[in-house]
């Protein structure tokens, strides 16, 4: 893949991210999300309409803040946060995709509860350069 290739497809996984997740435009998330996608993750329904009815289920203050994002082929790992989901923690991830047809086609994941300083054993933040408030 090239360079040109590669920041492409972090620009799709961006701001398909911030589509859904952040503005909560369904509509123009579609374009994003393939028609066939699939979903690797347990705690989401099949498809492209469980990832959407999931976050049209969740509470409107739901954000998400990207961090370290790689690209290697038709693959995009993006580290982020995911807080205002109504859960005690923010969620750190690891969203790993595959672009297929300029759409996202398939989606895994890894989730952890964010760690507070008082938890963290290293001392060091899980997201960023400081820890959340």
């Amino acid at each position: 893949m090239t360079t040109a290739g590669a920041a492409a497809n972090k620009a799709l996984v961006l701001e398909a991210f911030d589509t859904l997740f952040n503005r909560r435009d369904y509509t123009a998330a579609e374009r994003f999300w393939s028609p066939s996608y699939i979903q690797h993750s347990a705690h989401i329904e099949p498809g492209r309409d469980g990832l959407f009815n999931l976050i049209k289920a969740l509470p409107p203050g739901l954000r998400y803040e990207p961090g370290v994002i790689v690209a290697d082929g038709d693959y995009v790992i993006v580290h982020g946060r995911f807080s205002g989901h109504g859960r005690p923690v923010a969620w750190i991830a690891a969203d790993i995709l595959r672009i297929e047809n300029g759409a996202l086609a398939e989606h895994w994941d890894v989730l952890q509860d964010e760690a507070t300083k008082a938890d963290s054993t290293s001392g060091l933040p899980m997201f960023g350069n400081s820890f959340p408030h």
